[in-house]
């Protein structure tokens, strides 16, 4: 029995590595699944998009906002965010939850996330339940219940999720300062969190002002991916989501440019429950629709992706200087920030360790990547693009995506094709235009024991958040 167990798994083996192989030497000719999706505009402005797929009998609803934290008023960070609670709460003709008892009671979920740019709620129930969750979306948009109650609950646990994520953990606040302190005039410089001092100030007729500005059809993308009769599901957004009117007040945009660096820039800040000093490091980038976006992707993945990536070996393995080390591209609809964010290893100098993450980044402008590395980085790429699209919430979520951030749905469509095309000359030219001196923004996170003395004798900006947050 044990001698087949050891054949089963030395064929499981082999077979592996014939994959691995196969998949290497076979890139190019990778494709994936088109979507074939259906588009058009009500006259009340909400965008329809949607794809039939009867392979399962579930289908998968989203409705995206373009509203994200970048919209936050001036002094009133968090409130996308907080609308992305609130939606949750009572309507015209739901209870409190009833979202919930809609898709969960059913065998099905439901959620919401927030960001930057955007606002998606989601759900996927079976297929026979669409006609119900088009309904509760639409009621949701049209007859929300924006109260004292419901604001002030709300606030609440937007506020303790502040807690949790940032105050709570020791490296929270070093999220919070990467994203805070990457923009000096975008308001991408406040965080999709908010702060809890903003929260605090805000009153219902805020909240009442960001709702009607924001959630109107003609801010809206519905999606809808699964099984499905394209002729009933148009006859049910006519019913239910075409009769929303359109606000006669005009949807602003944010117009603001970030101006690009011109100097380096130091930062140190301190908090009493951090066990071991971090840096991190963030490069301006451009848009996610720049032809520079799939270039940028692919360096990140060589430089952090996975115990191989260089990161890890070079720092964590090699020199042993730091615990983890992580390399991130963080695309967004109007510019984008590249960062580097790296836990010391024990008793090890945050200018010693700056100075070999430095190194590391000149290593792979210096020199074009290897075939194997640029191969390798392409592949976990599209592996993870296909599964996420084996789902039709993964393939919704695709098609959301390139229809609201990128400004054109076939995007899901073709963009596989531009990551593949990218060579080791791309790479080796998005890391010079990018990495730069001018373009650099340096954070040590440091213990509260550890003093300025030791650090870096570059221009240095102290920083410190009080236990309650703030900007």
């Amino acid at each position: 029995m044990k001698q087949r167990k050891l054949g089963a798994l030395l064929v499981l083996v082999v077979t592996l590595m014939s994959l691995a192989i196969c998949a290497r030497n076979s890139l190019a000719q990778v494709s994936m699944p088109r979507i074939n999706f259906q588009q058009k505009t009500l006259p009340n402005g909400m965008h329809v998009l949607s794809a039939v797929d009867h392979s399962s009998p579930t289908i998968a609803i989203q409705v995206w906002y373009h509203v994200g934290s970048k919209d936050d008023p001036a002094g009133r960070s968090g409130f996308a965010h907080l609308f992305e609670h609130i939606m949750f709460k009572a309507t015209k003709n739901m209870k409190s939850e009833m979202m919930d008892r809609l898709t969960e009671d059913v065998g099905g979920f439901n959620n919401a996330f927030t960001n930057a740019d955007v606002t998606v709620y989601y759900e996927v129930v079976p297929s026979n339940y669409l006609e119900t969750l088009l309904w509760a979306e639409a009621d949701r948009l049209s007859g929300l219940t924006v109260d004292e109650p419901n604001f002030k609950s709300e606030r609440s646990v937007v506020q303790e999720e502040y807690r949790q994520s940032y105050l709570a953990p020791p490296y929270g606040m070093l999220d919070y300062l990467i994203e805070q302190q990457s923009f000096t005039t975008h308001p991408y410089k406040r965080p999709t969190i908010g702060s809890i001092e903003d929260l605090d100030a805000a009153s219902l007729e805020n909240v009442r002002a960001f709702h009607t500005t924001f959630y109107r059809p003609d801010n809206a993308t519905l999606v809808v991916v699964g099984d499905f009769d394209p002729k009933q599901l148009d006859a049910w957004v006519a019913r239910y989501l075409a009769p929303i009117p359109k606000p006669a007040i005009p949807l602003p945009r944010v117009d603001v440019k970030e101006p690009e660096r011109t100097a380096e820039r130091r930062i140190t800040h301190r908090a009493a429950n951090v066990p071991l000093p971090a840096i991190a490091l963030t490069f301006l980038t451009p848009s996610e629709k720049s032809p520079d976006s799939e270039a940028l992707q692919v360096a990140a993945t060589i430089l952090g992706e996975g115990d191989s990536s260089r990161l890890y070996k070079s720092l964590i393995y090699e020199q042993q200087v730091a615990q983890s080390a992580d390399a991130i591209t963080d695309l967004r609809e109007d510019a984008g920030v590249f960062y580097f964010n790296v836990v010391l290893a024990s008793e090890k100098k945050p200018e010693d360790v700056e100075r070999a993450l430095l190194a590391e980044i000149k290593k792979i402008q210096d020199a074009p990547v290897s075939a194997a590395e640029l191969n390798k980085a392409k592949n976990q790429l599209v592996t993870n693009e296909l599964r996420q699209r084996e789902t039709s919430n993964g393939r919704a979520l695709a098609l959301g995506e390139a229809a609201v951030l990128l400004g054109d749905p076939n995007r899901v469509n073709t963009d596989l094709a531009k990551l593949q095309a990218v060579t080791a000359a791309d790479v080796q030219r998005v890391m010079k235009k990018y990495f730069t001196a001018n373009n650099r923004l340096v954070i040590y996170y440091l213990p509260e024991a550890v003093k300025t003395a030791t650090l870096s004798s570059g221009p240095d900006r102290n920083t410190s958040f009080a236990r309650k947050g703030g900007r």
